[in-house]
Parts: structure tokens; C-alpha cells; sequence
């Protein structure tokens, strides 16, 4: 059987590399919607792009230094606060006679996507926390270098942090230093305020 040629704990790191891989495309979709659409993000928006990149960060310790209890609390918390804020910003927006925030995909918001995503990092993570034996490697070493790592755990490790990066430099283009407009038209730091 496959999982007989590997240990638990490298099986549970390529899962959360995959997990990791998801998020990354959560987030490169937002962008695609924020710099192609020029659809800019709302403050709320960007909070629960935090929860995800927040995620994210959980998954690489995951990936890097093998399954560890407080990487999954990290990984629950931030799944909760993300969704929080979604849960909030869909709370908003179901009063009647209030417009949505933003276009719908596939018939949802994105703040209700981001919600359903939430949700099921959580429900898939708690599923994690189920499995018995993951916390001991089988030779002791728990940290892989990334140096060391397959190359498409190289290659999502990359992007997840490229993706970081340009999360937290678009934000400071868009918000400046200060507080976020709560309907963002422009990028503050790009076109001067009138």
C-alpha cells in the first residue's frame, strides 16, 4: 500500500502542502479579481484575506517542521477569526435593500465563499487532529529544510510566500498607513487624495 512506503507525518505534510495549494488559489483568484477587474477589496475583504494568509502561515509550519498540535490551534484560530469577519460581512449584506459588496462567483460572494471556506478548513482540520500518531517522526529529524523538500513542495512553498508578500504590499498600497476607505476606489498610496 502507498501509506506503508511512507511515515504518517510526511503523508500529513503533503496533505497540508495540498491545503496550503488551495488557499494559494483562493487568494491568487482574489487578486486576479482586485488587479485585473480592478475590483478593490473592502476592509472587511482584506481581514479575511488575513485569515487566510494566517492559514497559510499554520500550513508551512505544517509543511516545514512537521504536523505539531499548536500549528493546527494556529490553523483553527485563523479559520475562525476569517470566518468571523466573513459571517459578519454576509450579515450585512443579507438586510433587505442593501447591495452586495463586489461581482458573485458562481452565484455566491466572495465573503460567502470565503465563509464556506472557513468553515471547512476547520471541519478538515479537526478531521486532522483525529488522526493518532502524528506527532512522532519515525527517524526523530522533524524539520526538513527547504532545500530538502520535493520540488512541488519547493514550488507551493514559494508561491504561498510570494503570495504573502504581495498580500501585505497591496494592502499598503491600498490603505496607506491609516485606516481603509469602506468603499476603496483608489489605491491611496498610488493617487494622491483630493
Amino acid at each position: 500500500m502507498y501509506f506503508q512506503r511512507y511515515d504518517l507525518p510526511v503523508v500529513l505534510r503533503y496533505l497540508n502542502a495540498l491545503g496550503l495549494l488551495a488557499l494559494e488559489v483562493v487568494l491568487v483568484y482574489a487578486f486576479y479579481d482586485q488587479f485585473y477587474k480592478h475590483d478593490l477589496p473592502c476592509p472587511l475583504c482584506l481581514l479575511q484575506r488575513v485569515g487566510f494568509v494566517a492559514c497559510m502561515i499554520a500550513l508551512l509550519l505544517n509543511v516545514s517542521y512537521g504536523p505539531r498540535p499548536w500549528h493546527y490551534g494556529l490553523l483553527l484560530l485563523s479559520a475562525v477569526f476569517g470566518a468571523a469577519v466573513a459571517l459578519r460581512q454576509v450579515s450585512l449584506h443579507v438586510i433587505p435593500g442593501t447591495p452586495p459588496y463586489g461581482e458573485d462567483v458562481f452565484g455566491m460572494h466572495f465573503y460567502t465563499w470565503a465563509f464556506v471556506s472557513f468553515v471547512s478548513i476547520i471541519l478538515l482540520t479537526s478531521m486532522l487532529l483525529l488522526i493518532p500518531g502524528q506527532y512522532m517522526g519515525s527517524n526523530g529529524q522533524s524539520f526538513i529544510p527547504y532545500t530538502l523538500q520535493p520540488f512541488w513542495v519547493k514550488t507551493v512553498i514559494t508561491i504561498g510566500l510570494m503570495i504573502i508578500l504581495t498580500n501585505a504590499g497591496s494592502s499598503l498600497i491600498e490603505c496607506g498607513l491609516w485606516v481603509c476607505d469602506d468603499n476603496p476606489e483608489r489605491y491611496k498610496l498610488l493617487v494622491p487624495g483630493r
